[in-house]
């Protein structure tokens, strides 16, 4: 099933997937694929870098619970928060000092639930469940990430691309492109 193209309901699925695997992940101090971070780590990575992503822009988003205490209510706290700033502000305009002007809805899906899609997979593979992400959403990602891959590797953001055959599955490519190996598995160490 496709991911929708309004900004606002992407987040909805996309966040909402999360929030099931943060459900149902069963140990917090599990290796995830990136080096050094924990499955509680992917969770924390999110729910800390994007409020001061939106301070940036003059946007403050409600405090909520810590991950280190309820990485679930943390994620649900941060969800909602975001959903009703789409819903409520998304036409608005938003410049940040790094990442230029846009439209509130749309930087939030360029940089914020883009990344959430990305580490859903992260979060999926340290608890040993499956991230059922999107092949076509996963496809246009990869299309729009290939013509600036150096700006991105640039960035300090993703690691070395893993080569990944030209045939396999989008979310495969996806991952290998920023530096996963998409045949990782708990237990196998990580990468960046």
């Amino acid at each position: 099933m496709a991911l929708a193209e309004n900004p606002a309901d992407r987040h909805a699925a996309v966040a909402g997937d999360f929030g099931r695997l943060v459900a149902r992940t069963p140990d917090w101090s599990a290796p995830s694929p990136v080096d050094g971070w924990t499955a509680r780590d992917v969770v924390a990575h999110l729910v800390e870098w994007f409020p001061g992503f939106l301070s940036g822009g003059g946007i403050e988003l409600p405090a909520g619970p810590a991950v280190s205490d309820d990485p679930q209510s943390a994620w649900q706290h941060q969800t909602e928060a975001v959903q009703a700033l789409l819903e409520e502000r998304g036409e608005e305009s938003f410049t940040h000092p790094r990442a230029g002007t846009h439209r509130l809805a749309e930087a939030v899906d360029t940089f914020y639930t883009a990344d959430v899609f990305m580490h859903s997979w992260d979060l999926a593979r340290a608890g040993g469940l499956d991230p059922a992400l999107d092949e076509d959403h996963a496809a246009r990602m990869l299309a729009g990430m290939q013509p600036i891959e150096q700006l991105l590797r640039d960035s300090g953001q993703y690691g070395p691309a893993v080569p990944v055959p030209d045939d396999a599955p989008a979310v495969d490519r996806l991952m290998g492109f920023i530096g996963r190996d998409p045949t990782w598995r708990a237990g196998d160490g990580g990468t960046r």
